[in-house]
């Protein structure tokens, strides 16, 4: 018996250890991390959301409240004036959320493009809805559109075979357009 408690006792004490560890680094690293994934992740497809931005669209970001949470938003300029914004909104796919990075012009209220961040879809066919044939489908497009896929009565182009990746995007772009108002006034 004291032998089970001498065993229970060294192996709550290894992992308190390691426990306290991976803690640590994760808090060392945590402004790293998001430093790689704003740079890698969000900086290609803000960029592409925004690309007639004549500003650094990393540098000018700002924090608004998106829906119930805090999220950063990319202030796109022409000559010093704010004339559209970017940010990321998520709904589920097939396999998982989808990261959809929504560009709003803020004169005319259209959309100027939407760009996939992260998905977990299927390679090959729910993956296709990162591609441009089906992204550019929304350039555009005012936010009093219905965004949803043809067969449901909207107005997008749905990826062959990958309906439900499709209609996750639209969720995501709805989700976005409801947000767009308040961001758009926390912003200017």
């Amino acid at each position: 018996m004291k032998e089970i408690v001498k065993m229970l006792v060294v192996l709550t004490l290894i992992s308190g250890v390691c426990g306290f560890l991976l803690a640590g680094v994760r808090s060392a690293t945590k402004d790293r991390i998001e430093e790689q994934v704003l740079l890698n992740v969000k900086g290609p497809a803000v960029k592409k959301v925004l690309s007639e931005a004549t500003n650094d669209l990393i540098k000018d970001r700002k924090e608004a409240t998106v829906g119930k949470e805090t999220s950063v938003v990319f202030v796109g300029k022409k000559e010093s004036d704010i004339w559209a914004i970017a940010y990321e909104v998520s709904a589920k796919g097939f396999g998982g959320d989808i990261g959809v990075m929504v560009g709003f012009n803020v004169a005319d209220d259209t959309l100027t493009g939407i760009a996939i961040t992260t998905h977990k879809e299927t390679p090959g066919v729910g993956s296709r809805v990162s591609e441009d044939m089906f992204t550019r489908g929304f350039k555009g497009k005012t936010i009093t559109e219905k965004f949803s896929i043809r067969a449901d009565g909207g107005v997008i182009d749905a990826v062959t075979g990958a309906t439900i990746s499709s209609r996750g995007v639209c969720e995501a772009v709805r989700r976005a357009i409801e947000a767009y108002r308040g961001v758009k006034g926390q912003v200017q």
